[in-house]
């Protein structure tokens, strides 16, 4: 068993929502998510989620997500790991940002949703 801050990694991994590819897109059209995409710049330089805002998780800090002005935050990264883990650093440090594109840019892909290149 896992522990993360006297936490069962389990326990804490139930905090975060997952969201579909294509629930992500349409949340995005109608304005109700903003995504954060926690991969590395030289990831998003190669392929990159329209509309998303960068906040690596390498250097992440959740008080440097832009005001989300009333849209629910949606973690992203390539497979879904680093997603889950801004989520719940995000909300250890106080936010309700509890929701994440399961299977990140792999399954955004699958799903036939748009890319584009060079970040």
């Amino acid at each position: 068993m896992a522990v993360y801050g006297g936490q069962l990694l389990e326990e804490l991994v139930a905090d975060v929502h997952d969201l579909t590819p294509e629930e992500v897109s349409k949340g995005m059209a109608e304005g109700r998510y903003l995504l954060v995409d926690v991969r590395e710049l030289n990831e998003i330089a190669v392929e990159a989620y329209p509309g998303a805002v960068v906040v690596p998780l390498s250097a992440f800090d959740p008080h440097g997500i832009p005001d989300p002005k009333g849209k629910h935050v949606v973690f992203a990264c390539r497979s879904g790991k680093r997603s889950v883990t801004a989520s719940l650093a995000a909300q250890a440090a106080g936010f309700a940002y509890d929701n994440h594109l399961a299977g990140g840019m792999l399954a955004w892909k699958a799903a036939g949703l748009p890319t584009k290149t060079g970040g």
